[in-house]
């Protein structure tokens, strides 16, 4: 058990509180656990009628998963931990998408990776002046995963491959037209909202908390993204931001990325739209996350990153360097350690 989430039961609601504000409320293999146990405590509870998730502090929902653990272990050979956690992870995401009852996320702040695996499956997703969504896997050398690659590949256009190769943060309006969000809510309106969710147990009151968000930024580029991020690889897609008169600060952003991390997530964006659905969106992420961070790209990454924070990642690959049987191989079957999901 820990302190670092808060599973309760309050009116009529299921109620998750995201509890690490120091730590951006990052998502740890335990907090996992904790989620998905309330979650089959609620399921056929018939007190609770719907899921409330929401944070502590002002920051963040969930910045991401908490990576330095993970880190450490691979430092030492262990992969094995982080797939264990991996697996866990995406059987929660799996179990909120598939979720009998309405699941209710406020998400403030900074909503990134693991945060997004919470949030963007629920039922009915509620953005913010301060929210920040975004999969920025890229830059430390991983994968969207959480079944990220699921709402990206559902996004308008190519957005997809937009946001999941720069893991632009979007604001409300941004992540509204993305598909990561529904509905935007002024903040301050929040607790009133919880309260009426509590009290009712019915999701259709959050219509009447409903506002227009603050205007974004990407509708107003649609055209120039699904001209350059419509590339069939990458080397096609840094020719056409060179030649755009608009892509350069884009191209400078993706030159400090994985290489090999960009060509796998343009791949599991793609296979998203081929094959939809959040399961196989979750095995397909699985298998090129573990193999990607045995491949020591994340190793690189995270100790760039979040470690020694010298910004200055060394990667395997270059844009032109690396090849589809490089990408082909990250996507092959784990085997006996392929996702294992609950029938449904």
């Amino acid at each position: 058990m820990t302190d670092d989430v808060l599973a309760r039961k309050e009116g009529r609601a299921g109620r998750i509180t995201m509890n690490r504000p120091k730590a951006l409320n990052a998502l740890t293999h335990d907090m996992v656990l904790v989620i998905e146990r309330a979650l089959e405590d609620w399921h056929d509870d018939p007190e609770v009628q719907l899921v409330l998730m929401d944070s502590v502090g002002d920051r963040a929902f969930c910045a991401g998963g908490d990576i330095a653990d993970i880190y450490q272990r691979g430092r030492t050979g262990d992969f094995s931990f982080a797939r264990d956690f991996w697996a866990d992870e995406f059987r929660l995401n799996a179990a909120i998408g598939r979720y009998p009852k309405p699941v209710v996320a406020l998400m403030k702040g900074y909503v990134l990776g693991g945060g997004v695996g919470l949030t963007g499956h629920a039922s009915h997703r509620i953005v913010g002046e301060s929210s920040r969504v975004a999969m920025p896997e890229c830059a430390i050398g991983y994968v969207p995963d959480v079944g990220g690659t699921h709402l990206l590949g559902r996004a308008p256009g190519r957005l997809g491959e937009y946001l999941g190769l720069t893991g632009w943060r979007m604001g409300a309006a941004d992540a509204i037209l993305a598909g990561f969000a529904d509905t935007f809510v002024p903040e301050a309106l929040w607790p009133d909202l919880a309260a009426r969710l509590i009290e009712s147990g019915d999701a259709a009151v959050i219509a009447d908390f409903a506002a227009e968000p603050p205007a974004g930024e990407l509708a107003g580029r649609r055209d120039d993204i699904d001209d350059a991020f419509s590339a069939p690889d990458l080397a096609t897609l840094v020719a056409r931001l060179e030649a755009s008169d608009w892509g350069h600060e884009t191209l400078t952003a993706l030159r400090k990325l994985s290489p090999l991390s960009m060509a796998a997530t343009m791949e599991l964006v793609r296979a998203a739209r081929r094959e939809p659905g959040l399961e196989l969106a979750l095995a397909r992420e699985l298998r090129a996350g573990v193999r990607i961070f045995e491949s020591g790209d994340m190793m690189e990454g995270v100790r760039a990153q979040v470690i020694d924070k010298d910004r200055s990642p060394q990667w395997a690959d270059t844009i032109d360097s690396v090849t589809p049987a490089q990408v082909a191989a990250l996507m092959e079957s784990l085997g006996p350690n392929e996702l294992k999901l609950p029938q449904a």
